[in-house]
Order: structure tokens, then C-alpha cells, then sequence
């Protein structure tokens, strides 16, 4: 994933961003960056790895040497960036979110209209961030060349660009990720996160609508090319990724987790169960949800230990983000054991971690651990944002269970079969999991049951990742 935070203000904007930035910092964990423009001094940019240490820590410094009243920011999952581009457009700063899935023919297609080389990352990997802007170089101003990337891109692409004038920000063809904008006497400011700005004094003023780009100033923010009528923004923000605090398209994050659990309770109806609990942090919300819906007490069994590792996806190499998973949780005896427990968390994407979760219950003297997870199955790996790592969909607990039973190589139409939550294939597909990692029960939530929590519109909600249904509604390509 990623995030971003860009200010234009009347007035030096570098507090601001700095810690616009770093309200992000929930979002990524391999970079940090920022970028600003100053009218006397021109550009000046830091970019730091924030892999062992919080952003604000790494960034203290700089904030106390940079000036500048236009400002773009990021926190990256993988790209060191803001990146600072000398071009025919004159020079610029530049931070994406999303992803490329066709990187080798855009590497070509631009090698062939003469561009000479692409610097490689460490893992000889191009940076993404260097290809759009390569990509807009190609065009003869800026907002072409924006709007060329977001045609070109197979993935999501939101960019913000920083010009000695003025912030272009562009949201990601069809909305897959929120750019929020905020307003207050000084200037404007625009981030991914709608909460980021509020403790900045800025108030809300609207959400871009779907490949909207708009110029920031700080007397104004002027859409220059409309929004697209088609949205597919990730319902994963809900489910996992967004802060509690955050809203997209009006629905807040904590509310919609709430009414997510309360619907997975409907589904359960009478549980003997003595406590509900949720996986820090995600899942709690959830619990809560569920808790107040079915009567049944909440309780806080384990307890997430935050103050040196804040993220089980820190660092990267699956192994030791699995370690650090199980070394955060700290149990409180006395709510383990004996207790009949329910447990929720967001999603199961291998079952690793949830697994050595329930061991790690049952060691501690529960004597039941009952499993509803906040989303489906999950099917497919994401081809938009990089919620998920996996290299093959047989890393997915779902696939892997089917690849038993089918082959590694299933058609569409039984794969439909083992997303539908009324089929026979679907609840062997379950039991298989259940008895694979342990649990007393397990119930998935509905896709439907699910969507209906967020509370807008469906057919603007992305499902990949649990049906495979692509932008048009049909089945996209499998993974």
C-alpha cells in the first residue's frame, strides 16, 4: 500500500507535512519521504528508511532545515520517494500509489520513443514512481502525461505531483484509493487518510471523484480533468488497512467494522460462547461490533505490544514478520482460561499467524476457539494495491485447500462454485480450513453480509480479491 500528504499554503508548510506525512505512517513500512519547494531556495527533498524506526523520528531533523510553501509527502511500502525529475515540463517532484502490473511493456514502449535508461532498485527492480514519470514525460504537459499513465497502467495509479506553482493530484482511474481534501485559512492540502489534516486545523471539503486531477494552490483547489463515472474503490480500507478514524465516501472505518460484526452475530444468532475478542488491532472493532449485537462480553484476552514493533508486516521477509506477529501478542491469563472464546479477526489470508494464534489459546487453557474472520475467503491476490504478497494463489489457504481437491489448475466456473457461500464446495472448502488450523468453528462473513456493512452502493465496492469480478463485473484473468 502507501500513503501520501501534500500542503500549498500561504505560509511555510513544512510542519504540516511533516506530520500530515506521518499520520500515514499505519500505511507503509519500508520508506518515508518529503519533498518541498521554496520561491528562493527551489527544491529540497529527504527520504529516509523507516523500516527499524518511526517516520517522525527519522524525519526531525530535516523538518527543522527544509522551507518551502508547497509540500508533497509520503510513506512507501516499497519505492524510496518523492522522487525530483528534471524533464521538458521543467523540474518536479513526483509520489504514486498503487500498482504496475505491466511493467515490462511500458519499459519498452517508452525505451522505444528514446528514453536511454531506468535507474534499478537493489532487488533490480525499477522504482514505479520513476516509471510514471517517465510516462508523463512522454506528453507535452503535465495532465497529459497524467492522464496517459492512468490509461497505460494495468493496476491503480494516484499521483501527486509538486511544480514550482502548484500540487497536482490525481486520483487513481477508478477510485481504488481515496484523495481527501482539506481546507483552512492558510492553504489547502489533499492526503490519502480524511483524518490526517483534522488535528492540522484543516476541516473537510471533499473527496476527488474517480481519475479527477485537480491543481492545489493556496488560494484554491481548480479540477482540471472530471471524475469517471465508474468506481472500484478497495473495500479492504474497511476491512483492514484504514485507520479507525478514517472515512472514504462518507463511511467512517470504525462504524463500518461495527456494523460488520453486528452482521456476522445476525448470521450466528444464539452462540455458547463466554467472551468475543478481536485480534489486535483490526479485528477489535469488529469484536466489538459483534459484542453489542449478540450480548455476548467483549473481552481483551491478549494484548498487542506496540511501543518497538507497531505493524505485524514489519519487516518483509515472511518469516520474521510471523515471529514479530506471535512475540507482539501478550496473553492475559485469567481471560483464557477455561473460557469458550470467540475470536475475530480481518481476514485469513495463508492462516499462519492465526494458527499459531489459536495454539497459542489453547495452551493458555481455552477451552474452545470459535473463528469468524471480517471478510470471505480470500481467492485471488490483489492486482491493484499490494494488499497481498503472495507470489501464486496457492500461498491463499482458500487455494491451497482447493488445490487439493481439484488440481492447482481449477476453471472459473468452479472457482464461482467455491466463492458461493451456498454451495457444497464452499463448505467443504470451509471444514478442510477449520480442521487445518484448528479451530472449534469457523464462519466466514458473507460477501453480501459484508458489502452491506460498508453502506454505499456495491457495485462501487472492489471484490477481486474474494470473487475475482473486475471493473466490468465480469471475471477478471486468475492469478
Amino acid at each position: 500500500m502507501g500513503g501520501f500528504f501534500a500542503v500549498a499554503s500561504k505560509e511555510d508548510c513544512v510542519f504540516d507535512l511533516f506530520f500530515g506525512t506521518d499520520y500515514h505512517s499505519h500505511l507503509g513500512t519500508r520508506r518515508g519521504g518529503m519533498a518541498v519547494f521554496d520561491r528562493s531556495s527551489g527544491f529540497d527533498r529527504a527520504i529516509h528508511n523507516i523500516e527499524n524506526s518511526p517516520f517522525r523520528t527519522k524525519f526531525e531533523k530535516d523538518v527543522n532545515v527544509m522551507h518551502g510553501n508547497l509540500g508533497i509527502g509520503c510513506i512507501s511500502d516499497y519505492d524510496p520517494q518523492p522522487l525530483i525529475v528534471r524533464s521538458h515540463h521543467g523540474t518536479y517532484a513526483i509520489t504514486t500509489v498503487g500498482k504496475v502490473n505491466n511493467i515490462d511493456e511500458i519499459v519498452n514502449k517508452i525505451f522505444k520513443n528514446g528514453n536511454t535508461h531506468f535507474l534499478e532498485m537493489s532487488g533490480g527492480t525499477i522504482n514505479i514512481t520513476e516509471l510514471v514519470a517517465s510516462i508523463i514525460n512522454q506528453k507535452d504537459n503535465i495532465i497529459e502525461g497524467i492522464q496517459y499513465a492512468q490509461e497505460l497502467i494495468q493496476g491503480s495509479m494516484t499521483i501527486i505531483v509538486l511544480t514550482p506553482t502548484c500540487i497536482y493530484a490525481a486520483r487513481d482511474k477508478y477510485g481504488r484509493t481515496p484523495v481527501c481534501v482539506g481546507k483552512k485559512p492558510e492553504g489547502y492540502c489533499v492526503a490519502f487518510e480524511s483524518f490526517a489534516y483534522l488535528n492540522l486545523g484543516y476541516t473537510p471539503v471533499r473527496e476527488l471523484g474517480p481519475g479527477e486531477i485537480v491543481a492545489m494552490t493556496p488560494e484554491a483547489v481548480t479540477t482540471l480533468v472530471k471524475p469517471g463515472s465508474k468506481m472500484k474503490i478497495c473495500t479492504f480500507l474497511w476491512i483492514y488497512y484504514g485507520y479507525p478514524s478514517a472515512s472514504y465516501e462518507g463511511i467512517s472505518v470504525e462504524r463500518m467494522r461495527y456494523e460488520c460484526g453486528a452482521a456476522l452475530a445476525r448470521r450466528d444468532g444464539a452462540l455458547d460462547i463466554d467472551n468475543v475478542a478481536g485480534v489486535p488491532d483490526s479485528g477489535t472493532a469488529h469484536a466489538v461490533g459483534y459484542a453489542n449485537e449478540s450480548g455476548i462480553p467483549f473481552s481483551r484476552p491478549f494484548i498487542k505490544y506496540t511501543p518497538t514493533w507497531p505493524r505485524s508486516f514489519m519487516p518483509t521477509i515472511q518469516s520474521k514478520r510471523n515471529l514479530i506477529a506471535k512475540m507482539k501478542i501478550i496473553p492475559v491469563h485469567d481471560l483464557i482460561y477455561g473460557k469458550r472464546l470467540l475470536l475475530i479477526d480481518d481476514s485469513i489470508v495463508r492462516g499462519t499467524q492465526l494458527r499459531e494464534t489459536t495454539e497459542f489459546l489453547y495452551e493458555s487453557g481455552a477451552k474452545e476457539v470459535h473463528i469468524r474472520p471480517a471478510c470471505p475467503p480470500i481467492m485471488y491476490g490483489c492486482k491493484f494495491l499490494n494488499f497481498s504478497r503472495e507470489n501464486t494463489p496457492m500461498e491463499l489457504i482458500a487455494r491451497s485447500v482447493i488445490a487439493e481437491e481439484e488440481g492447482e489448475k481449477v476453471s472459473r466456473g468452479i472457482l464461482d462454485e467455491y466463492c458461493d457461500p451456498d454451495s457444497d464446495r464452499y463448505a467443504a472448502m470451509i471444514e478442510k480450513i477449520r480442521q487445518r488450523l484448528k479451530f472449534t468453528s469457523l464462519r466466514f462473513h458473507r460477501l453480501d453480509d459484508m458489502l452491506g456493512s460498508v453502506g454505499i452502493d456495491p457495485s462501487q465496492l472492489c471484490t477481486y480479491c474474494w470473487d475475482g469480478k473486475d471493473i466490468s463485473g465480469d471475471a477478471g484473468d486468475d492469478d
